[in-house]
């Protein structure tokens, strides 16, 4: 019996305005996360770790950085024909024009869907955090013979404003789309809940290319949350699937049954990374069977000098010299020196916090440093009128630019 042919397309392109400054010079999926890794990195490993290895990565917004990533961390050998993982760019195939939304993104490259001939083609998004076993949606779609599955979280009525929510019926199927609406379509199974859209789809291919085309008609905007799926359920098989019945090898019953994350602002950002801590983390980094992958860093091993760190995670290469560390996440290369305290915080590669200094409920980026005797995240004035100042409260150092060392720096 001759295998399904899945096609991997990941939406890798959003800007992610209300992450600023992080998102200043990088788009929002190339945003590093969790230490070691960028937020990419979470649906690509999903897909490797499925085995599905043919994807297409399309990018568009301030992209230098991303493809440089996945240049170092993503390469295929390219003995098989059929294992890639390629970044593909805007190529204006269809006009003088960025990509318009996220399905004009996929109809700008129809010619990549013709060209690989498959029997399915999987939609993701590249925000979010996550892990899935892409083959189990992959068998609930085929076991409906659904034209179209779009993944599906269960979540309480009093989250559900602001989000994409799914109306359906007792068998899971979809009846409509309801973009950011007052009040949310309780599950018919849990009336306490809603379905959120996750934001990955899988088409069949006969589907994909027949919708898109008649999309592209249709101006101006084209995405398929918004327009395509919308217009679907009304003549199609659309299907969501439960990603609460989703079984991952490897994960451990403390973690948070269908743990999933929009980091789109600051606040879910930090939050998402204060889930990676504690003994019974919400979201736990360390999963043998289903193991996050990224680009790999030859630097030295963690080095601690009279060292006080309670519920840290440290990126390689760390060194921590009679200095605090409490509840934060520091990524690769982070010097602390002497006196220095670093509390709820995140602190991305090769930043240097100086003697003295004191950190409390900051974000900054890689490349900063932090002068002796500095206190950030004490003084919401002083904060105010001198950093990025998140309405929550979290203050936000952007991406640093003089005064550091790169000889070990990956991009």
């Amino acid at each position: 019996m001759r295998r399904a042919r899945i096609l991997g397309m990941i939406m890798a392109g959003g800007k992610g305005e209300r992450l600023y400054p992080l998102t200043r010079e990088r788009s929002k999926p190339a945003v590093p996360f969790g230490g070691k890794y960028r937020i990419v990195d979470f649906v690509l490993s999903n897909f490797v770790n499925s085995g599905l290895l043919s994807v297409y990565v399309l990018v568009q917004y301030k992209s230098q950085s991303l493809i440089e990533h996945l240049q170092v961390g993503w390469r295929q050998g390219g003995l098989l024909r059929d294992h890639f993982i390629s970044v593909v760019p805007p190529q204006m195939r269809m006009g003088e024009m960025w990509y318009r939304g996220t399905a004009d993104a996929v109809a700008q490259n129809l010619h990549l869907i013709q060209d690989f001939n498959p029997d399915t083609v999987a939609i993701f998004g590249a925000d979010h955090i996550y892990r899935m076993d892409v083959n189990q949606m992959l068998a609930f779609h085929a076991e409906r013979e659904a034209d179209v599955t779009v993944a599906a979280l269960p979540v309480p009525l009093e989250e559900a404003p602001g989000l994409g929510i799914i109306e359906a019926n007792t068998e899971d199927r979809i009846l409509a789309f309801h973009e950011k609406p007052r009040q949310a379509v309780p599950m018919p199974a849990d009336p306490s809940r809603a379905y959120v859209s996750m934001g990955n789809y899988i088409f069949t291919k006969k589907m994909l290319v027949e919708c898109l085309l008649e999309d592209v008609q249709r101006p101006p905007e084209h995405d398929f949350g918004k327009h395509v799926i919308p217009r679907l359920v009304r003549e199609k098989i659309v299907y969501a699937y439960n990603f609460l019945t989703h079984q991952l090898p490897g994960q451990r019953a403390y973690e948070e049954p269908g743990y999933w994350r929009d980091v789109g602002n600051i606040e879910a950002y930090w939050r998402a990374h204060m889930d990676l801590l504690g003994e019974r983390p919400r979201f736990d980094l360390n999963n043998t069977q289903w193991p996050l992958l990224s680009s790999r860093y030859h630097g030295p091993p963690v080095k601690m000098v009279g060292a006080e760190v309670e519920d840290a995670i440290l990126g390689e290469g760390c060194s921590i010299t009679h200095g605090r560390v409490a509840h934060s996440v520091l990524g690769r290369g982070v010097r602390i020196d002497e006196g220095a305290v670093v509390e709820d915080s995140i602190v991305m590669d090769f930043t240097v916090v100086g003697k003295g200094a004191r950190l409390r409920r900051v974000i900054a980026d890689r490349f900063n440093v932090i002068p002796p005797n500095a206190a950030i995240g004490f003084d919401p004035e002083r904060d105010r009128a001198q950093y990025h100042r998140d309405p929550s409260g979290i203050v936000v150092l952007p991406r640093g630019g003089r005064g550091y060392v790169r000889e070990l720096a990956p991009v």
